[in-house]
């Protein structure tokens, strides 16, 4: 039974052709969103840390941090939601939890995450290769 569901979301994100990169928690993200605005939609970006990744297959989610002005905000997006113009990794991070909620209690210099310097240059590496 379960192997059914699995095979279903499978073709299910096949359909979708989204590119959406390699990420996990600490990294730093923009995401582009889909706003309606009136009768016309707009891309608003969200940058901020990946603190979260939930769920698995069509039902996989993650939650972006950002400082705002001083207040904390999150947001949850769906991995697959057609409201997801873009996801773009920004900064590679070096952490050793895979939920980051303790930087809901930090902030300013204590809330940055150290970056992972040889994971990117291994990425930029690799994008190189591809081209």
């Amino acid at each position: 039974m379960t192997n059914i569901i699995k095979k279903i979301e499978a073709e299910q994100i096949a359909k979708l052709d989204k590119n959406i990169p390699n990420f996990k928690a600490g990294d730093t993200l923009k995401v582009g969103v889909k706003i309606k605005d009136g009768d016309k939609f707009r891309t608003q970006v969200f940058e901020g840390v990946c603190i979260e990744r939930s769920g698995s297959g069509t039902n996989a989610a993650f939650t972006v941090r950002k400082d705002s002005y001083g207040v904390g905000v999150e947001r949850k997006f769906p991995l697959y939601s057609p409201m997801l113009e873009y996801i773009e990794k920004i900064r590679i991070g070096r952490v050793r939890r895979s939920k980051l909620f303790f930087l809901r209690a930090l902030s300013g210099k204590k809330a940055r995450i150290v970056e992972d310097l040889a994971a990117t240059a291994a990425e930029k590496k690799a994008n190189a290769a591809k081209k």
